[in-house]
């Protein structure tokens, strides 16, 4: 005697394998994509480390707003790269324009850790996109230590927001030395208004970097 299933009982698996599916693909999307982020991040601050400690060498002292004034910095440091793209100050991102044709730095791409609008003053030094994609942008005028933010997969890939594929870091002028934005010290590092889920500053996200090192659960909590 043989026996089978029956077309009901292999229709109701299938059923039962989908909707297990459906439920739990997504998580283990998010989580791929976080881990995604989080090596792209690890790997970006440690390129970015090893050419300004080069760079360092090389040049006999180290880099700060005292040695590099306004503008002086991204055209040595970009030395140090394999680059697909240098854009100068020409701004690959993107400034804009309003309507009466002056700069509008509110950035058509980026936006900030929780959607909202974000201003790009800390991008308009110098802009170059490496030849892994990664984009490097930087905020040397003299007026902050010098700033480096990278978006990890490039500004044509989303999602775009400051704490998520974009990490800012700055150079400590007594030291010479890069480390994330929101460590103690650095220029912006108040976590409440710089990095947070409720906060409507325009800068919020800049200072997640040093969250996104330190809290081993940051790229599981994304908004």
């Amino acid at each position: 005697m043989k026996t089978a299933f029956t077309l009901a009982e292999v229709l109701i698996t299938l059923g039962i394998i989908g909707i297990v599916a459906a439920l739990t693909l997504p998580s283990v999307i998010n989580n791929l994509r976080a881990k995604q982020y989080e090596t792209a991040m690890k790997k970006g601050y440690s390129v970015l480390s090893q050419a300004l400690v080069r760079m360092n060498d090389d040049q006999g002292v180290i880099a700060n707003q005292a040695n590099y004034g306004g503008d002086s910095f991204a055209p040595v440091f970009k030395k140090y790269f394999n680059l697909l793209n240098d854009c100068g100050q020409e701004d690959c991102e993107g400034l804009g324009k309003d309507d009466e044709g002056a700069i509008d730095y509110h950035s058509d791409i980026y936006k900030t850790y929780n959607g909202g609008d974000i201003l790009n003053y800390l991008f308009d030094e110098g802009q170059f996109m490496l030849s892994d994609g990664m984009f490097v942008m930087i905020d040397n005028d003299g007026s902050r230590p010098i700033i480096i933010s990278i978006d990890v997969n490039g500004y044509n890939k989303k999602p775009n927001k400051w704490g998520h594929d974009l990490f800012t870091f700055q150079i400590l002028n007594d030291t010479g030395k890069l480390v994330p934005m929101g460590a103690e010290g650095t220029y912006y590092n108040n976590k409440n208004v710089y990095c947070s889920k409720n906060s409507t500053n325009s800068f919020n996200g800049v200072a997640c970097a040093y969250k996104a090192f330190t809290d081993p659960d940051y790229f599981k909590n994304l908004p």
